[in-house]
């Protein structure tokens, strides 16, 4: 079994780096930084500098491998490509409006069920993002359909979730057969994390998407109710979600279809899903069946995550 020791070390230093270009752009307020795409969804210069910054660190340690990754620059207006590329400056420091811009758009690999290729979502949870809330950076690597790394950046999650106002940014890493790891964008120390011992539904608690048009709320309390799980659900944008079931801060993540046509992109799944297992934890989709991330961008042989 490979240890990934150098691709670990690459995948946590590119996200450290994209955590803080998020952190600096969402300080400086967003201002003419931000559109909406064709489905409506928002993206910001955020999504594609850090694309940039992560895609340019890969090349460089590995650069037979291809990337998968949400973003390209297709109607990307040309003030706002120049303000990703000032963005990707004050990380990289010297690097040409070019290169920036090629290293967003050579992020477009389809995967498969052969390979190995990496998965990026340079910001999962932008709504989170522009409210000041939750967000992450989502980084995985794929060998034939299998996830066998994953590096989450979760810049504005806290450390101890009883202490909301106490350190933030977390990092959660995880390998395959490695088990899974938490740290703070600043501090190198990483800690072992496991999901939550719970025997008794009542004594569970579960949290879901922010969004409802993200998964069905109606649903998800129905299924509380015959749990006979009495908490609040906990709310919250992104994969951040799988990060606080995997150190047990939450026992269940439940993502409801609201469409039984919508069919999950992988890279909003392929980091937590690792995360959770090798915290002890478990992952399907509502049916029970294990997630296929060999079948492209889309989890199309499944249905919602459990």
């Amino acid at each position: 079994m490979m240890n990934y020791k150098h691709e670990r070390q690459v995948a946590v230093e590119a996200i450290i780096k994209s955590c803080r270009l998020c952190q600096a752009i969402r300080k400086g307020g967003l201002f003419g930084e931000t559109m909406k795409k064709e489905d409506q969804s928002p993206v910001t210069v955020a999504d594609f500098g850090t694309q940039a910054v992560i895609s340019r660190d890969l090349l460089k340690a590995f650069p037979d491998d291809p990337i998968m990754a949400e973003e390209n620059l297709a109607g990307v207006p040309t003030d706002l490509q120049e303000k990703i590329v000032q963005h990707v400056n004050t990380i990289i420091l010297g690097v040409s409006h070019k290169e920036v811009l090629a290293a967003i758009d050579r992020c477009n690999y389809n995967g498969g069920p052969a390979g190995r290729f990496w998965v990026l979502d340079p910001v999962d949870g932008t709504r989170g993002f522009l409210r000041g809330d939750q967000y992450a950076i989502a980084l995985s690597l794929i060998e034939d359909g299998r996830v066998v790394l994953g590096v989450l950046g979760c810049p504005n999650l806290p450390f101890d979730m009883n202490q909301p106002d106490g350190p933030k940014g977390c990092i959660f890493i995880s390998v395959n057969g490695q088990g899974a790891a938490m740290r703070l964008i600043d501090d190198p120390f990483e800690k072992k994390i496991e999901v939550a011992d719970i025997d008794e539904p009542a004594m569970a608690s579960f949290c879901e998407s922010f969004e409802s048009t993200h998964s069905s709320h109606t649903d998800s309390a129905r299924v509380a109710h015959i749990l006979g799980v009495n908490a609040s659900p906990i709310r919250i944008d992104s994969q951040c979600k799988y990060g606080i079931v995997a150190r047990s801060d939450a026992s269940i993540y439940l993502r409801l279809p609201g469409k039984a046509e919508y069919q999950e992109k992988i890279w909003d799944h392929t980091v937590g899903w690792l995360m959770v297992k090798e915290a002890g934890g478990e992952v399907t989709d509502i049916n029970g069946l294990p997630l296929d991330f060999s079948a492209g961008k889309l989890l199309s042989h499944n249905s919602g995550i459990v």
